[in-house]
């Protein structure tokens, strides 16, 4: 199982950061949370830590684990552990690296997007308010 972090960073304005993949991206053009894979030895928030570096080019100052899902796409041989993190950073601009575009978005806007599958559960927690990322991260 390859084990995948993903942030779920809320604005102020409760906008959430999601991005779209690059066209030839697998699942191209599919919306997402930042994140990717966790390497051999590395820790998940290492890992979250350095794909919101690589990514967006922030820096990761906070994180709570939000959901867990586990996921097997039929072009993979191997299933995925995607973990969620509610997740800050402490710059006031993101500079998107690995994405055809980047959006912040209402919560409720969340089902307009073609998102991964795996992705869908939190999803539609997230869009009906079952979760709220910042008031988990700030309690």
């Amino acid at each position: 199982m390859i084990t995948v972090v993903a942030a779920v960073i809320e604005r102020q304005d409760r906008r959430l950061l999601i991005g779209q993949r690059r066209k030839l991206d697998t699942s191209p053009l599919k919306w997402e949370f930042p994140g990717g894979k966790v390497r051999d030895g590395e820790d998940a928030e290492a890992a979250l830590a350095r794909e919101l570096r690589e990514e967006l080019g922030v820096t990761l100052t906070k994180c709570v684990e939000i959901a867990r899902v586990q996921h097997c796409y039929p072009h993979r041989g191997e299933g995925l552990e995607i973990r969620f993190y509610s997740a800050a950073f402490s710059e006031p601009e993101i500079a998107p690296t690995c994405f055809e575009q980047v959006s912040w978005v209402l919560p409720k806007e969340l089902g307009n997007y073609d998102f991964l599958a795996a992705n869908a559960q939190l999803v539609a927690n997230l869009a009906t308010g079952r979760i709220k990322p910042a008031e988990i991260l700030n309690p």
